[in-house]
């Protein structure tokens, strides 16, 4: 009976897709969001934004899904609900782009958090011999790294380690679980700069989102271990969003090498591999999505629409492809010296070359 509810809920929403799409969410970008990694906030900014991840947690959710308590339930319905068509694809980079930003959005507009938002630095924490001694997983951070012998190991520190989540896979009745981590250093090699050199290395997004989500992705996921492992509810960890900053960051970064070429360069798969949502449980995605994705055949293209659960209006992969853009509407700053130098107007447009030192 739950499973039919959960898939009627899903269903109904898309009766509104293709109009929402069409809608967007396009006010006008005055000041962008400053985003930075963790280590460069003041302890006043980072208190203030685990305040906010904690209201979010607390306020009542607004998407009345059969389970969804608060609104950190329906960001991780978002996620839960499509979590096989938003991966191993090429809307893979756009669509966690829309989610992370959405996301900050709430903590603004609904918890009333004014800094900058951060990112994980994994680069530079893929160094450290242990990730205990990575500034995110301190007790006045994120928490660090679960305890206990049972394959759950729940943090028992931090501002989160009371908070409860409630969603689980489709098809499976909610039930109350904490955050579990199991902390592994040694899977971070893959945001090690070795690692993301290789993807800036290549030149062509069908080419390079296949590095990005390959060993870049799975690091964060996997040093940060226990449900961050989880493919489907790893939303559920806030690290989840910093993690996902950090790529996106790196994605800029790589946008940026060959910008304005590389704002309109898009591709790759629009339906997943069928081995690869095999090893995550999961079916292949039916004609519900694939019917409303806004290409005109199998590749991915600026059309394709990004799907938000009507958390947020459906925009479209060309609307986030420019974080300055009206719909993310953010500044990205580095630990290193990658920088913008304005060079050149091009039929009327700001075209910036990028140094790296």
């Amino acid at each position: 009976m739950f499973q039919s509810l959960q898939y009627a809920s899903v269903f109904l929403a898309f009766s509104s897709f293709a109009v929402a799409a069409e809608t967007g969410r396009r006010a006008k970008c005055t000041v962008k969001v400053v985003r930075k990694p963790w280590d460069m906030l003041t302890s006043k900014e980072r208190s203030a934004y685990i305040d906010a991840e904690l209201c979010l947690m607390a306020a009542p959710s607004q998407l009345n899904i059969p389970g969804t308590e608060t609104r950190w339930d329906d960001l991780h319905w978002n996620h839960i609900v499509q979590a096989n068509f938003i991966h191993d694809v090429g809307q893979f980079l756009p669509w966690h782009r829309y989610y992370i930003a959405i996301h900050g959005d709430l903590l603004r507009n609904e918890c009333g958090y004014t800094g900058p938002l951060p990112y994980w630095d994994e680069t530079a924490d893929s160094a450290l011999p242990s990730l205990e001694s990575a500034s995110i997983f301190q007790p006045d951070a994120f928490g660090g790294n679960g305890v206990g012998s049972g394959p759950q190991k729940y943090i028992a520190d931090g501002p989160f380690a009371n908070s409860t989540l409630h969603l689980k896979r489709l098809g499976v009745a909610p039930a109350d679980y904490k955050i579990y981590r199991d902390l592994n250093a040694r899977t971070l090699i893959g945001g090690a700069q070795a690692t993301i050199d290789a993807c800036f290395q290549i030149s062509t997004y069908t080419a390079a989102w296949e590095c990005w989500a390959g060993l870049p992705h799975s690091s964060g996921h996997g040093a940060t271990g226990g449900l961050m492992v989880d493919v489907v509810l790893s939303p559920g960890d806030p690290v989840f969003y910093l993690h996902h900053g950090w790529l996106d960051a790196m994605w800029w970064k790589w946008q940026s090498l060959d910008l304005p070429n590389r704002l309109k360069d898009m591709g790759g798969r629009n339906i997943p591999r069928e081995s690869y949502v095999g090893n995550i449980g999961l079916p292949l995605p039916g004609p519900e999505w694939t019917n409303h994705d806004g290409d005109d055949g199998s590749v991915t293209t600026l059309n394709h629409v990004l799907y938000m659960s009507d958390m947020y209006p459906n925009v479209t992969v060309a609307d986030v492809m420019d974080v300055r853009g009206d719909v993310v509407c953010a500044e990205y700053f580095y630990n290193d010296s990658f920088t913008f130098t304005m060079s050149r107007i091009v039929d009327g447009i700001i075209v910036f070359d990028t140094i790296i030192s």
